[in-house]
Formats: structure tokens, C-alpha cells, sequence
């Protein structure tokens, strides 16, 4: 099992990981929960982190937090991925699962092994962030650097579904600029006319291809293969 003191040990790089990602008008501080903190029951956004470093990653934020986080549904995901992302790389190997909406956030933080920080700005808590290992985690043997996982090991991944998508260019809007967008606006992306476009598998850049019209259907012609080693895979 679990030591509650390993778990802290082992949790709080995953915090002060997603502190610096989460977008907010100042930097974030982070701290461990205190005996007077009294944490929040109300919505908050979870996530699991699967591999040798299980995990269960639950974030609340205040209102004060940057705009981005308290939006939209769809834009909150889209805004807050990236800072659950840094925290599981924090956590050694593992793979984020999607994000999902928690409707109370108070079970998850009273469950034993659930180590709570609080997200500050100066003085103030803006959010919290609970890290829970899963028992085995610290239990698990690090992975060689050059040891890749077994053909059995895929084989039981074989029938997992992943999610493709195509993407032709990025640009980098403030929320303001995002949360303005119109019918007929415009977005001008990093990417000349006839560039390649980019097969990103769960996030994941794993290969670039030409754009193509299959039965009425838009398609991807593979034109090259990312190295996975470099595709974060």
C-alpha cells in the first residue's frame, strides 16, 4: 500500500505541474490542505491517469481564476486539458484518460489516499487540486528507459477505440478573441495553403497526410509516419 506520506512525495510535482499550466492573470501557488481548510463540494472537472502511475486527478477553481476555466463546458475541457496533462506527466509513465464533469467533487476528495492542495494567489485559494494513487503505483517497478511494453501487453489493448483527427493549422486566440467568434470571423492558422495536414491520435501527432474526398466524405491520403518515439506515444 500506499504510505500517506509517499503519496504526498509523489503528488505534489503533479500539483505544482498543473499550477503552472493552468491559465490564470498571476502565477499560482500551490500548498497541502491544512486541518481549517474547509474544500468546496461543488463542480469540478476529473480525470484518471492509467499506466504504472494510476492515479485519479480531480481540480476545482474559483471564480477568480482565469476566465477560461469558468466558460463554457466545451471550452473549460478544451482550456484546463493541458494543465491535467502536465500533472500526469508529473506522475511518470502514464496516459490521461478524457476529461470529465464531476457534479460534486466532495466524495472524491474525502476518499482515504486522496492527497488535497490548495491553488493560491497570494493568500487567497482560487481552486483545488486532489491527487489519489492508485495503491500499486509506488508498489510498480519504473520501466527501463529502452524497455518497450510486451506484445501481450498490446494485445489487450487491441480493441481500445482512439480518437483520429485531422488538423490543418492551430492559432492562438486570448479567450476574450475566442469567446467573440461570430459566424463568418475568420482565423488565420500557422499553416501555408497546401501544407500537409496533421493526424493527431488522442492529442498525439502520429502522422501527416494529404486532404482527399472519399464518397462525399472528407479522408486523409498518410504521407508520412511520425517517429512515436518522438510523438510522445
Amino acid at each position: 500500500m500506499t504510505s500517506q506520506t509517499g503519496t504526498a512525495v509523489l503528488a505534489l510535482p503533479a500539483a505544482l505541474a498543473l499550477a503552472a499550466v493552468l491559465p490564470t492573470d498571476v502565477p499560482l501557488g500551490v500548498r497541502a490542505r491544512t486541518a481549517d481548510d474547509v474544500v468546496p463540494a461543488g463542480a469540478g472537472l476529473g480525470a484518471k491517469v492509467v499506466g504504472s502511475a494510476g492515479a485519479d486527478l480531480t481540480l476545482v477553481v474559483g471564480t477568480s481564476v482565469d476566465a477560461a476555466v469558468a466558460s463554457a463546458d466545451a471550452l473549460l475541457v478544451d482550456v484546463v486539458r493541458p494543465a491535467f496533462e502536465a500533472a500526469a506527466g508529473a506522475l511518470r509513465d502514464g496516459v490521461l484518460t478524457e476529461l470529465r464533469e464531476l457534479a460534486s467533487t466532495e466524495a472524491t476528495f474525502a476518499v482515504d489516499g486522496t492527497e488535497v492542495f490548495a491553488l493560491t494567489e497570494g493568500e487567497t485559494v482560487v481552486g483545488w487540486f486532489g491527487v489519489r494513487l492508485a495503491p500499486e503505483a509506488d508498489a510498480a517497478p519504473a520501466r527501463s528507459a529502452t524497455a518497450g511494453p510486451s506484445a501481450a501487453a498490446l494485445r489487450m489493448l487491441y480493441d481500445v477505440e482512439m480518437t483520429l483527427t485531422a488538423e490543418i493549422g492551430r492559432a492562438k486566440l486570448p479567450v476574450r478573441q475566442v469567446l467573440d467568434l461570430v459566424p463568418g470571423s475568420v482565423i488565420e492558422l500557422d499553416r501555408v495553403a497546401g501544407a500537409p495536414a496533421d493526424l493527431m491520435v488522442n492529442g498525439h501527432l502520429v502522422a501527416r497526410g494529404e486532404v482527399v474526398v472519399v464518397d462525399e466524405d472528407y479522408g486523409l491520403r498518410i504521407t508520412e509516419i511520425v517517429d512515436l518515439a518522438h510523438a510522445g506515444l
